[in-house]
């Protein structure tokens, strides 16, 4: 998925979310539903979250400077983790009291209807998003599995708006049922039961993703075939006699640095060490674009003590 199409899909979503929040709130007013309370709290987190992800997106593109000088792709996990916490502590926390509460001191429903028509319309406008959202989904996912493509994927951008308007509709769902229980049988906890399950709908997806972000936030290795390709690359090359070690980061999305440690065969003049290390350089850089940073270790088979001086090339 391309910035251009990320940053549409979390519009879509920002949008949606946002006029959403507005008609539940005033349905919660009108009627005294708490599910319908917990569902516009949930939006109003929805629509925040949208915020920071695009703020993200837009300073993960500052430049590289003195004090950040790999950039500031991190900046993307770090906002998604916020979203993760945000999720918890605001959507989960406020969601489960008002249910709590409502179990507690239940009262009437007034005007069930309007609430009927203000959650139906959500789930269309989530049901667009969600629809956008999993077209670019399937496109980037390819023959991977869902599991599979959200455990490789390195930018959280690509699947956490599926995953919040999945369990958006999942909330909208679960408030149209607790709304049904209670004309149906006159019981007027089962909205703060709605209102409860929402809660654990949001804790559970905030728990997931922070689970997901955080490798990537403290410096997750980029995917193992991206590691095989440029170990088949080092390998190929005539001049090398032995990889030690390839560890690698990611500092974004799409921005791999590579540390490679590695014996150069004997017999090789300053020059050809040069002229190999820069060969595999663009060799590596050429067959996996995403790599873009590139430190060499070069250990000399006929001097080991040149090994831990080190030769770099980077762009």
């Amino acid at each position: 998925m391309s910035d251009s199409n990320s940053r549409f899909v979390i519009l879509a979503a920002l949008t949606g979310n946002g006029l959403i929040a507005v008609s539940k709130f005033v349905a919660s007013i009108f009627t005294g539903s708490t599910a319908m309370l917990a569902e516009g709290i949930h939006s109003v987190i929805d629509t925040g979250n949208q915020g920071l992800l695009l703020l993200g997106m837009k300073r993960a593109k500052k430049p590289p400077d003195e004090k950040f000088p790999f950039g500031y792709g991190k900046e993307i996990y770090f906002w998604s983790f916020m979203v993760a916490v945000l999720l918890f502590t605001a959507g989960a926390g406020i969601s489960i009291y008002e249910g709590v509460e409502k179990i507690l001191h239940p009262h009437p429903i007034d005007h069930p209807l309007v609430n009927y028509i203000v959650l139906g319309l959500a789930i269309c406008f989530e049901g667009t998003s969600w629809f956008i959202a999993a077209k670019e989904f399937r496109r980037i996912k390819g023959s991977w599995g869902v599991l599979e493509t959200v455990r490789r994927g390195k930018d959280p951008n690509k699947f956490l708006i599926l995953f919040e308007d999945t369990a958006a509709i999942a909330g909208l769902l679960l408030a149209m049922v607790g709304l049904a229980l209670v004309q149906l049988t006159g019981i007027e906890i089962f909205d703060g039961i709605a209102s409860i399950g929402i809660g654990l709908i949001l804790a559970f997806s905030s728990v997931w993703l922070a689970i997901e972000t955080k490798g990537l936030l403290i410096g997750e290795a980029a995917n193992r075939y991206i590691v095989d390709e440029i170990r088949d690359e080092v390998s190929s090359h005539d001049s090398v006699a032995r990889i030690n070690e390839i560890p690698t980061m990611h500092i974004g999305p799409e921005y791999v640095l590579a540390n490679i440690s590695l014996r150069f065969v004997g017999g090789l003049s300053g020059n050809e060490l040069q002229d190999a290390i820069a060969e595999l350089d663009r060799r590596i850089k050429k067959r996996c674009p995403t790599v873009k940073r590139i430190f060499i270790e070069a250990e000399h088979e006929a001097d080991p003590s040149i090994g831990h001086d080190g030769a770099a090339v980077s762009d």
